[in-house]
């Protein structure tokens, strides 16, 4: 009979050992995913930190807001840290329905401007909204019925100088429009109340009217929508807003002032509108950053590149940046997309939007999805617009995702609403946009809401009606990140924590 042979039992038992080191982190890995996977691909984030601000936080400037002289301090039109909200606008601010209500109405001009329909009216005389005390004077122009982009109510604010010696301005700033303009005295008709003083083109040594027959009278109908007048030899723009607010005035030239390095553009063009009414928060009037020629990244090419770049603050009480010029960002890393070129709405900032992820999973659409419409960013819509078969995948996998948290009546245009009264911290799927030149963002928990209050907090994304409308990135999604316009170089960048 053969003999057993036993193997040495401390062998045996470092084999053992030896097989459970090197086995027993699948087990772990099997039965332990989720943290780590949250960790990468989920917001864990503090409720209370979703409310908006109020008026008794105060306003806590961001400590990454850019410093450069060049810079001018960005501030939310009603929010505490504005300088021009006015006393009265506090108790009349527009309500969270007013505001997606206003938002649509931009968004519905824009597309008017992208892809302009048959039927214009040649003067708004023949707006029946238009009061009867402003029809004499804007005769002297001729104003289609919607023209240029509703003001809407979730837009910024920056401070200029104008003239000589410089007046301090406060301005609504927008990527949407290229036309710049204020208040001017004498409001021959109507002047709405701003927080600054009216600018007295008397008072400014260098201030300058436009003739009609300059060839930079013939350029406002490109950058307003609108067919300039005559009055004697004075040019005379008009611009009315999707909202049918409104500027009507002299178009004129004079010193303009940016940031604490006190930058001069001698000649600037700008509107001195002595007829204006609207909705525009106690400003002084509109900053222009399209890419026409009388816009301000135009007409400051020379000295700063056709380069500007800005950060959204997350709240009302805290600040970001306006910058012009290159190296105006804060963020350690920016990653850049083409921007694109067309005839159709020249005057936006065209991206090439390819497509989207929900908790680290890349949804199923099809490129041609963004294409047929085409997709642009602006800073003063506040809700990104989606082609349908976009959003409905969007929509289906973050429900999918918020799943175990109760559902909200819609708000206004925004269906995806959550209940959240009950929670004191929420696990939020990580939303990423791809774009062309492998660029992606992944948006901060501020970029995915849009909250009413902690019953009523929304996904901060709409579906166009029409495959064949133009998307459009809002500025809830551009929120902290630095943007950088670098339109000389053909080109968009996106860097995270610009500002708070």
């Amino acid at each position: 009979m053969a003999a057993i042979i036993i193997p040495n039992p401390t062998i045996i038992i470092s084999l053992v050992i030896l097989f459970l080191s090197t086995n027993c982190h699948c087990f772990v890995k099997a039965h332990h995913p989720q943290p780590l996977e949250q960790e990468h691909h989920f917001h864990i984030v503090e409720v209370s930190s979703l409310l908006p601000a109020t008026d008794v936080e105060g306003c806590n400037p961001s400590p990454k807001g850019n410093k450069k002289g060049n810079s001018l301090e960005v501030r939310h039109k009603h929010g505490p840290c504005s300088s021009s909200t006015l006393e009265s606008d506090k108790e009349s601010r527009p309500s969270h329905v007013e505001i997606l209500e206003n938002d649509e109405k931009r968004v519905d001009s824009i597309r008017e401007r992208v892809k302009p329909k048959s039927v214009e009216v040649d003067s708004v005389t023949d707006h029946k909204k238009a009061p009867k005390k402003d029809r004499v004077k804007q005769k002297a122009v001729g104003l289609p019925v919607k023209s240029g982009s509703t003001i809407g109510s979730g837009n910024f604010i920056v401070t200029i100088g104008l003239g000589t010696p410089k007046k301090d301005l406060s301005l609504i700033f927008d990527t949407g429009s290229d036309f710049t303009w204020t208040q001017c005295e004498p409001c021959k008709r109507s002047c709405y109340k701003q927080k600054d003083p009216v600018f007295n083109p008397s008072e400014s040594s260098t201030y300058t009217n436009i003739t009609c027959t300059s060839t930079l009278c013939s350029e406002v109908r490109s950058a307003t929508s609108a067919k300039p007048g005559c009055a004697g030899s004075t040019c005379v723009y008009g611009i009315q807003y999707g909202d049918s607010s409104f500027s009507v005035g002299f178009l004129a030239k004079d010193t303009l002032t940016l940031g604490s390095s006190y930058d001069t553009i001698p000649n600037f063009y700008f509107g001195c509108g002595e007829n204006n009414q609207g909705l525009f928060g106690g400003s002084a009037g509109l900053i222009g950053l399209g890419r026409n020629q009388l816009s301000v990244m135009s007409q400051c090419a020379t000295k700063y590149g056709q380069v500007f770049s800005y950060c959204l603050p997350s709240k009302a009480s805290s600040t970001g940046h306006l910058t012009f010029g290159k190296g105006g960002t804060s963020s350690k890393s920016i990653t850049y997309t083409p921007l694109l070129s067309g005839s159709a709405g020249a005057s936006f900032y065209f991206i090439d939007l390819q497509g989207l992820s929900v908790g680290g999973q890349k949804l199923s659409i099809q490129p041609t999805v963004f294409t047929q419409g085409g997709v642009l960013i602006d800073s003063g819509t506040v809700i990104t617009r989606l082609p349908p078969d976009a959003y409905s995948a969007l929509q289906a996998a973050f429900n999918k995702a918020m799943s175990k948290y109760p559902k909200a009546p819609a708000l206004s245009i925004l269906d995806t609403c959550f209940d959240l009264s009950k929670y004191t911290t929420v696990t939020v799927p990580k939303i990423g946009l791809q774009f062309g030149g492998k660029a992606e963002i992944v948006l901060p928990a501020a970029g995915i809401f849009y909250v009413k209050d902690i019953s009523q907090v929304c996904l901060a994304f709409a579906g166009n009606g029409d495959a064949s409308d133009v998307g459009i990135l809002g500025n809830v999604q551009q929120l902290t990140f630095d943007v950088v316009y670098d339109v000389a170089g053909s080109k968009l960048g996106f860097g995270p924590g610009g500002c708070v």
